[in-house]
């Protein structure tokens, strides 16, 4: 069983930044891809964004690109998001996602087959 814990998350004014982390269990952790989706109350789990086992590959929502950035150090098991000039509409719970053996949608919810419990980012205007 993979178990995924994420950090990071709190209270930031807009344009401020935060850095969420993702703990992964497990000794295969490079084999997959991983995911962030956040989920806003009253709207569906949105894609965020997703890196390649290798971290060779990155992809991103429309509504973050060239604001957050993801990353992961396979030596900690750990994927990072990045997250800068936040905006109120991003408040949400933050969850990672590890990508299943047949990954190939990074925004597909699908395509994860393990999910952390999420964190709280909340945005203030």
């Amino acid at each position: 069983q993979v178990q995924l814990v994420e950090s990071g998350g709190g209270l930031v004014q807009a344009g401020g930044s935060l850095r969420l982390s993702c703990a992964a269990s497990g000794r295969t952790f490079s084999l997959y891809a991983m995911g962030w989706f956040r989920q806003a109350p009253g709207k569906e789990r949105e894609f965020v964004a997703a890196i390649t086992g290798r971290g060779g590959s990155t992809y991103y929502g429309d509504s973050v690109k060239g604001r957050f950035t993801i990353s992961r150090d396979n030596a900690k098991n750990t994927v990072y998001l990045q997250m800068n000039s936040l905006k109120p509409e991003d408040t949400a719970v933050y969850f990672c996602a590890r990508g299943y053996s047949r990954w190939g949608a990074p925004a597909r919810t699908d395509h994860y087959d393990y999910w952390g419990q999420g964190t709280q980012v909340t945005v203030s205007s």
